[in-house]
């Protein structure tokens, strides 16, 4: 199933490249920003894993640590076709000896300790170093252009390819759940996850085409800027013109729930069965600390994205890739 040619907000690609070519030209640190207290139950590991599932990686600390890995936190799950640094928690029951940990493509960079389990999205951003190869065509002054823009502006806020799988495939699988199939419950999440993330996307590729993405609407939800937070805005003055310009806050939009009423009747009363309750994310997001180095048929990118933003939602702005 292919999915939509969702809106561009800063014009056509620029040019078409090759991506993840090798492990290395995707890297992405995750940033806690806070430190663990250095005491308490669970060890805190920092991991860089090289071409290794995040829940493979916790799947196999807690066979080694001898603890269920229900009990293995982590905050984010990270590309798998990439090089990351991320931290993950576990229980220290039986004083697991991390310097003798052996897995193909992880290595243990820190340890230290924390009261609680790390949970899902306690992290407060990503940095990403991407290289782009064999570029065609190669236009470094209107790329120059483009990265200034996105900068300045920021991009729409979709959620990733990823997100809906290989060809669509997570979306044939939440349409067999919304008819019925049962599911196991891992997978009952990730179709619940992608009905809502392609209704998001459908939503904000509309304020794209209507070149309100990045505006403040009488009636909408305003996020603010570095946290979950949002406040409705019933009228739009000038204050908040100023704080969306200076992307102090953004426009947000719903991820779908039980009463979102503009879902198709079978994804509705799917969710409504599950109990989903709505949530919200920002339509634009902030594009912080991005360079550009040119190199032969080659371009490399490093920005930061805060948790829960996807590196290709700035790429897409960009390029194409293949």
């Amino acid at each position: 199933m292919s999915l939509p040619a969702w809106q561009r907000s800063h014009g056509q690609p620029l040019f078409s490249a090759r991506l993840r070519s090798q492990p290395e030209d995707f890297v992405v640190i995750e940033e806690l920003g806070w430190e663990p207290s250095g005491d308490g139950e669970h060890d805190y590991l920092l991991i860089e894993k090289t071409s290794a599932n995040t829940d493979w990686v916790a799947t196999q600390l807690a066979q080694y640590a001898g603890v269920p890995v229900k009990d293995v936190g982590f905050a984010g799950l990270k590309d798998r076709h990439a090089v990351t640094r991320q931290w993950f928690s576990v229980p220290r029951w039986h004083s697991p000896d991390w310097s003798a940990l052996n897995l193909e493509g992880v290595v243990v960079l820190e340890v230290t300790r924390h009261l609680r389990k790390l949970r899902r999205g306690a992290h407060r951003a990503n940095q990403f170093r991407i290289v782009l190869r064999d570029l065609v065509p190669s236009a470094p002054a209107a790329t120059n252009e483009r990265i200034e823009i996105i900068a300045r502006h920021g991009v729409p806020n979709y959620f990733g390819e990823q997100r809906f799988g290989r060809n669509g495939a997570n979306l044939r699988l939440a349409e067999d759940w919304a008819r019925g199939k049962r599911l196991s419950r891992q997978k009952r999440g990730l179709a619940i996850s992608t009905i809502r993330a392609f209704h998001f996307n459908q939503a904000l590729s509309q304020r794209v085409a209507d070149g309100t993405w990045d505006q403040l609407l009488a009636g909408d939800l305003a996020n603010l800027e570095g946290s979950a937070s949002v406040f409705e805005v019933p009228v739009v003055d000038e204050t908040l013109r100023r704080r969306c310009a200076d992307k102090d806050i953004h426009p947000a939009g719903v991820l779908a729930g039980a009463e979102s009423e503009e879902l198709p009747d079978q994804w509705r009363s799917a969710l409504a069965r599950a109990r989903v309750e709505a949530g919200n994310r920002a339509f634009r997001v902030g594009v912080r600390h991005l360079e550009v180095e040119h190199g032969e048929a080659t371009l490399a990118l490093q920005f930061t994205l805060p948790r829960g933003a996807y590196a290709t939602a700035v790429l897409r702005e960009l390029c194409e890739w293949g």
